[in-house]
């Protein structure tokens, strides 16, 4: 091999391997690029995750304190009716000794305001709570507050005497009602 021919060789060999250093290089670039993609993709992922659920919670916090604040209105005055449901029981105490006191019209403006307080309350979302003598018993709507013998095998189970009324105030029941059960 003469002189010249090395140096072709040479300078053959050199191209070769600098093209092969050159598609190293951007093999590495290219796998470079795809890492920090890939990487860039993950982490795009994770915050999309992340938001999507930060703004569900959010949107769940908004449908609770609006459900929240409803529940505040339909109950703001409970404390007050409360408080007047005594008043309601001692009127009705004495709307029945008055109907003891036969052809006395002196007292017609005590059921007049009677009736009027029913109704103001009424208006305002308390509803008596329906519990009669020989209805059924139900521990999630009345309070039993003594049991006595039944007086015949009917009543076993059953409400044999309502001693306080009950009420609620939109769906809440604010007072259960009392009653004797049959034993």
């Amino acid at each position: 091999m003469s002189k010249n021919d090395k140096f072709k060789q040479t300078d053959r060999e050199e191209e070769v391997s600098f093209d092969d250093t050159e598609i190293n290089e951007q093999e590495i670039a290219e796998e470079n690029v795809a890492d920090a993609i890939s990487e860039l993709q993950n982490e795009f992922e994770r915050e999309k995750d992340r938001y999507l659920r930060l703004f569900a919670e959010f949107e769940n916090y908004k449908k609770r304190t609006s459900r929240e604040r409803v529940e505040m209105f339909k109950t703001a005055g409970e404390d007050v009716i409360v408080s007047m449901l005594p008043i309601l029981d001692d009127f009705e105490r004495a709307l029945k000794e008055i109907e003891k006191m036969e052809g006395d019209n002196h007292f017609k403006g005590v059921e007049l305001i009677n009736n009027k307080l029913r109704e103001t309350l009424r208006s305002k979302g308390l509803e008596l709570i329906d519990a009669k003598a020989g209805d059924t018993f139900d521990a999630d709507l009345h309070e039993a507050i003594t049991q006595i013998p039944a007086p015949n095998a009917k009543l076993k189970g059953k409400i044999i005497d309502v001693v306080e009324k009950g009420y609620t105030l939109g769906d809440k029941i604010i007072r259960y009602p009392k009653v004797v059960i049959g034993q």
